[in-house]
């Protein structure tokens, strides 16, 4: 391996340099990262990655030394950004390093390509389902794949995968009073959590808005993720061109994932996740009692990016009876983020075990949580330990004790 200042730009040097140099090595990130908080060293924590990306730009990173590897562990959950005080923009370093290095050997490029685009994905959807494949695939990989296969992790979220959704965005066609708003689609959450969507979709004409879809896009946070800055751009620009044909004001994602990507694609737009503003219009929203308890898991991009965590348990506490207990956020990440669940099962599999020790005893009714990754990736874990605990996403309880 060639020493990583050899393999880059001085462009991408230069900005990799500038944006580390923001860091004061405070520390004050360190009690907010789950990465940290998991292995304990200096190499998979906030400050140690972005010292391990300025020595790399200096050539003090000798060559053999896997420096793609410790910033791949990194989950993005973003709390190192919102806990600093400077503040330090780890995000765009953490891209712009991943970019800057090449593709590491045997991650799942094949796999997280398919991911992103959703015509391929509702077609392997359609498929699974046609072979029954959730009833017996997921024994057959773990006695033929290696526990760290991310095949083998994809597979077996397929027993989990949502059905498929009963509610119809037709089923809702109040007069719009308000502006019009685009709903994105999305890639794994447009093939697998329409249910969200379409109940998002009544919800936002309940309040007021005349509704738009834009469906079939994806928005590049994947491949931002893995450090394919290439197809990255060419989806923002394909989110731009089809946010400019909707002639929406705003644009609304109900998963948060997919919140900072949308944000950086369309600067200047307002770009909302669906909870958050749903919740700035709940005045015009009545809901049905319900007597239940719910877990509420608050996904790291609803804290740190949409930073409407808050909003969301107020939203639901509109529903009379309900009880909700938020679950633990501070160095937690579930381990979904993004591909990781799948680029490192394992360490993935440590991460949520984590998260599922925080639910209340005795269980609650619903575990409630507003990402895609999230869900699925949850839900493994609890069919894991044999938990028939029922988990959705909010929206689509909101959207039940709706009154219309």
């Amino acid at each position: 391996m060639l020493a990583f200042s050899a393999m880059i730009s001085p462009d991408s040097a230069a900005r990799i340099a500038t944006l580390a140099d923001e860091c004061v090595k405070c520390g004050l990130c360190l009690p907010h990262c789950p990465t940290y908080a998991l292995d304990a060293t200096e190499t998979e924590s906030p400050r140690g990655r972005i010292a391990l990306a300025a020595a790399g730009t200096s050539g003090v990173v000798p060559a053999g030394f896997d420096l793609r590897l410790h910033l791949d562990h990194c989950l993005a959950c973003m709390a190192c950004e919102r806990a600093c005080p400077v503040p330090v923009h780890y995000g765009a370093l953490l891209v712009e390093t991943r970019a800057a290095l090449p593709p590491a050997k045997g991650r799942p490029r094949f796999l997280l390509d398919l991911l992103s685009r959703p015509r391929w994905l509702r077609a392997m959807s359609w498929l699974a389902r046609l072979s029954l494949a959730r009833l017996w695939a997921s024994t057959a990989a773990r006695a033929l794949l290696p526990k760290e296969s991310a095949l083998r992790a994809a597979i077996a979220l397929l027993p989990v995968l949502p059905r498929e959704s009963k509610v119809h965005s037709s089923d809702s066609r109040a007069a719009a009073t308000r502006s019009t708003v685009a709903l994105f689609g999305g890639c794994v959450q447009g093939v697998f959590e329409r249910d969200a969507q379409n109940v998002a979709e009544l919800l936002l004409r309940a309040a007021g808005f005349d509704v738009t879809r834009m469906d079939n896009i994806c928005c590049g946070a994947l491949a931002a993720h893995i450090g394919d800055v290439d197809r990255a751009q060419h989806l923002a620009a394909q989110v731009r061109n089809a946010f400019a044909r909707s002639g929406a004001e705003a644009l609304i994602t109900t998963t948060p994932g997919c919140l900072g990507t949308l944000r950086a694609a369309l600067p200047g737009t307002r770009v909302e996740e669906a909870l958050g503003f749903i919740a700035a219009q709940a005045d015009e929203l009545k809901f049905k009692p319900l007597n239940a308890r719910v877990a509420l898991h608050l996904p790291c991009t609803q804290v740190n990016v949409a930073r409407n965590g808050e909003a969301v348990r107020k939203l639901l506490a509109r529903i009379s009876g309900l009880k909700v207990d938020v679950l633990p956020t501070q160095a937690q990440c579930c381990g979904a983020a993004g591909s990781h669940m799948l680029e490192f099962p394992e360490r993935a599999a440590a991460y949520r075990e984590k998260v599922l020790a925080t639910l209340p005893r005795p269980s609650p009714d619903i575990l409630l949580t507003s990402n895609i990754g999230c869900r699925l990736h949850l839900a493994a874990g609890l069919r894991i330990r044999g938990d028939g605990l029922q988990i959705e996403h909010p929206l689509t309880l909101l959207a039940r004790q709706l009154i219309a």
